[in-house]
């Protein structure tokens, strides 16, 4: 579908010299003297190279269109993470670069989004809040203040976070998967 320069946002995919970019920053620009342009930087979703390009504000781009379709985790292997789509049970495995550190989080039967650009999978979307168990946490210590203190946890999954002084080894407490930042404790 093509959109007008002026259109772009961060987090687009733009279909460009034949190939998928993600738009990391934008900058819409008004000189006194020419015409306006945008100033684009994006990053190649296959390559992982970035790209700062520069276009006319009459110019047009391809934005990318992409097949989104719900599916729940099946388990891993040292190379892929497997999926299995819960209509029609297809099995899909994705290799885990491109799930990345959130393919941790990753559960038995955990309903996700994975985006898929010409029948290949580009992306896997969690669900925004997770349910962890703290693994190991330090003792609070005394004197500090509830609201500006945090202190490093590690959760069962092996990622690390930072967490308030009440929470102790073995509390189950709910993470923002976007950010993986402390939301609450269950």
């Amino acid at each position: 579908m093509k959109i007008n320069v002026s259109e772009i946002r961060v987090g687009m995919l733009l279909e460009y010299k034949n190939d998928l970019w993600e738009v990391l920053k934008t900058q819409h620009v008004k000189p006194g003297k020419g015409g306006a342009f945008a100033q684009v930087e994006m990053k190649s979703i296959s390559k992982n190279t970035k790209l700062n390009e520069r276009f006319r504000s009459s110019e047009t781009v391809e934005k990318a269109s992409l097949d989104e379709n719900k599916y729940n985790y099946l388990y891993e292997d040292e190379n892929n993470y497997f999926f299995i789509e819960p209509k029609s049970f297809e099995q899909i495995e994705i290799k885990k670069n491109i799930v990345g550190e959130k393919g941790k989080l990753l559960t038995e039967n955990l309903e996700v989004l994975i985006s898929f650009y010409n029948d290949s999978a580009i992306s896997v979307e969690l669900p925004n809040q997770i349910n962890c168990k703290i693994k190991i946490t330090d003792a609070a210590l005394k004197g500090q203040t509830v609201s500006s203190s945090y202190k490093p946890a590690t959760l069962e999954n092996g990622i690390n976070i930072q967490v308030p002084p009440f929470i102790e080894s073995g509390d189950d407490v709910i993470v923002d998967t976007r950010n993986l930042e402390y939301i609450k404790k269950i």
